[in-house]
């Protein structure tokens, strides 16, 4: 009887052993293979380390694929201070090289912290302090790959193109504007360690960082340069408070070129003034436009039905009252009987008053505000200004007059812009914009295609632009804006001269001095305005300083956009101070005797012998300046 139930206690007892090396076994089944994926990616997750690789910023082109902005590839300093045996040796060899105290890399090493980034001492270091750190060979010393921005043109397009700070973050202009798009997503190599930074024999594992999309701008390299160029000599010609220039395409609203002064370099941004660098002149600026705002007075009186530009007169006796205020002409005794025509020829603010009372406040200011003023273009950059116009309740006799000639009224350059291309492309006012594509890196596939934007339409008949084009063409031919005729091309364009405002009150000789051109007149391809503020050591006035000054980016302007000579414009009236212009005429197959009778402005040059004239260079049909030189070929 007892052995009986002392085997049955054994079989019991091996039955519970059985069960649980059974259990035992399940269990270590169901951990190591069940759940070893999961458990091991527990496990990794725990153990592993990210070192973070820094994408590439993606970079901006120009729309003929001029580099604007670009990366140069650095290294930067990374601690992982539970691997640093030696931390005394280490940050005394390491401060030596960056130039900083021990102490300085101590704070780093010591630190409680898996991995610490030594910021900013370590930040966007040369390849030779990077070799000389790599020499050491120090476990816990990590030379992570970054990207550091970098402008090729250095102050080209400055304010436009804005600046990164040392995280390659956007803090200005397009950066900022376009920073999702530019950023790239980080990469990283993982590396296995226990919990005290020790490192574990596992492969580590590299993630390749994806790169940011490159922008390509509407801007047009050369003629962003020629922009440049004359801005530059206008600040060492005349020594101006600013200046600002832009150059858009009428038809589209697309930007090809702006710049303005004072401007720096974003590879050293900070070397300069907070309001240097974050304030882009162009759109920023908000002032009295002068003359340049007759344009929309004129576009509108024509719309309106309310002057004859060819028929109607005007007499100007040299100033006009209204409501007790006396508004001068700028020729003293006035320009006396006047065609309208004349009137815009002659920049004259009394018939500009008498065009303004036709309108009317109410009709003046809805064309006003038709043609974008008082609000933001909507330009796909950051800092613009709306500009400052006056209450419609608040207008009266005197504030109609003086806004009829852009006095009392604030517009920004972008906005003069926009409107005087609406006044002259039909009528249509074009939101500018300055990106036109966004595309992959590696295969330049389009991700984005930007295109025109209309605002608003029909502002004025097509009938009215015609006009309008044909009066800004006699202002450059006939007028005020003369220097900035360009012999063989139909050139219209607007003189402004404005008197700079202080504490509500007007500045004696202190003006900003601007011109608006575009070409050909007769079918616009491109818009330039520039302003200048206060430019010293010369009479102030838009005709004489930045006339000629738009006249040389325009020219630069035919060549860029290739643009042909054209046909049928109004001749200049040359005065006697103006370089003339004749046409070479054929005379191959003549005698010396005869040329010489048809070239009497040209200054003569003969090669060979003989006394027929073989050859000639120019060629027949050449525009030359009066007394320029004609080789001819005898034989």
């Amino acid at each position: 009887m007892f052995n009986k139930n002392i085997h049955k206690r054994i079989k019991i007892v091996l039955l519970i052993v059985v069960l649980i090396f059974i259990i035992i076994i399940s269990k270590v089944f169901y951990i190591e293979v069940i759940q070893y994926k999961k458990l091991n990616t527990l496990a990794s997750s725990l153990w592993s380390r990210n070192l973070p690789i820094e994408a590439d910023r993606g970079k901006i082109y120009t729309i003929d694929k001029e580099l604007l902005a670009g990366n140069v590839t650095t290294t930067s300093l990374v601690f992982i201070p539970n691997q640093i045996e030696d931390k005394s040796l280490v940050a005394e060899k390491i401060s030596t090289v960056l130039g900083v105290s021990k102490e300085d890399i101590e704070k780093h090493i010591y630190k409680k912290t898996m991995m610490e980034r030594v910021h900013p001492e370590g930040r966007r270091l040369s390849y030779e302090l990077a070799d000389q750190i790599n020499s050491f060979h120090f476990d816990g010393v990590y030379l992570l790959k970054e990207s550091k921005r970098y402008y090729p043109h250095s102050e080209m397009l400055s304010h436009v193109l804005g600046y990164v700070g040392i995280d390659n973050q956007g803090l200005s202009g397009l950066e900022l504007q376009y920073d999702e798009i530019l950023t790239g997503e980080y990469g990283s190599i993982q590396y296995f360690s226990d919990a005290k930074g020790n490192t574990l024999e596992r492969n580590s594992v590299y993630v390749e960082p994806d790169d940011g999309l490159d922008i390509y701008l509407t801007v047009n390299y050369q003629i962003q340069s020629s922009i440049e160029r004359e801005l530059d000599n206008v600040v060492t010609k005349y020594n101006p408070e600013g200046a600002w220039a832009i150059a858009m395409d009428p038809n589209t609203g697309e930007i090809l070129g702006m710049s303005s002064r004072p401007n720096f370099n974003p590879n050293n941004y900070k070397e300069y003034s907070t309001e240097t660098i974050n304030r882009n002149m162009a759109i920023w600026a908000s002032y009295e436009p002068g003359s340049t705002f007759k344009i929309l007075t004129v576009s509108a009186a024509v719309n309106e039905g309310k002057v004859d530009l060819l028929k109607d007169t005007f007499y100007d006796g040299g100033s006009v009252n209204v409501d007790g205020a006396r508004i001068k002409c700028w020729k003293a005794g006035g320009h006396g009987s006047q065609t309208f025509l004349e009137v815009v020829q002659n920049s004259c603010n009394p018939g500009f008053v008498e065009l303004g009372r036709r309108l009317g406040k109410e009709t003046l200011f809805d064309y006003i505000n038709k043609f974008g003023y008082g609000k933001k273009t909507g330009i796909d950059l950051n800092g613009e200004a709306s500009g400052i116009l006056f209450s419609l309740s608040k207008v009266g006799p005197v504030e109609l007059a003086t806004t009829s000639f852009g006095q009392g009224v604030s517009v920004t350059a972008l906005q003069q812009v926009a409107a005087v291309s609406a006044a002259i492309n039909g009528g249509t006012l074009y939101k500018p914009y300055i990106v036109k594509r966004v595309a992959e890196k590696e295969t330049g596939q389009i991700i984005k295609e930007y295109t025109p934007t209309i605002t608003r339409e029909n502002i004025v008949t097509k009938e009215t632009s015609e006009q309008i084009r044909m009066t800004l063409e006699s202002v450059v031919s006939l007028g005020t804006g003369r220097n900035a005729y360009i012999d063989g091309y139909r050139v219209g364009g607007k003189t402004g001269t404005a008197q700079k405002v202080n504490n509500g009150v007007y500045m004696h000789g202190n003006y900003i001095v601007s011109f608006i051109g575009f070409l050909p007149a007769n079918d616009p391809k491109i818009v330039v305005y520039l302003a200048i503020d206060n430019p010293k050591g010369i009479t102030q006035y838009g005709g004489t300083v930045s006339a000629p000054i738009v006249k040389n980016i325009m020219e630069d302007a035919i060549v860029a956009l290739n643009i042909p000579k054209q046909e049928g414009g109004t001749e200049k009236k040359y005065q006697w101070y103006d370089t003339k212009y004749y046409t070479v005429p054929n005379v191959t197959n003549l005698t010396k005797k005869e040329a010489s009778s048809q070239l009497k402005n040209f200054t003569i040059e003969y090669s060979g012998s003989g006394t027929t004239i073989i050859n000639q260079s120019p060629v027949a049909g050449t525009r030359l300046p009066e007394y320029s030189s004609i080789r001819l070929y005898l034989g």
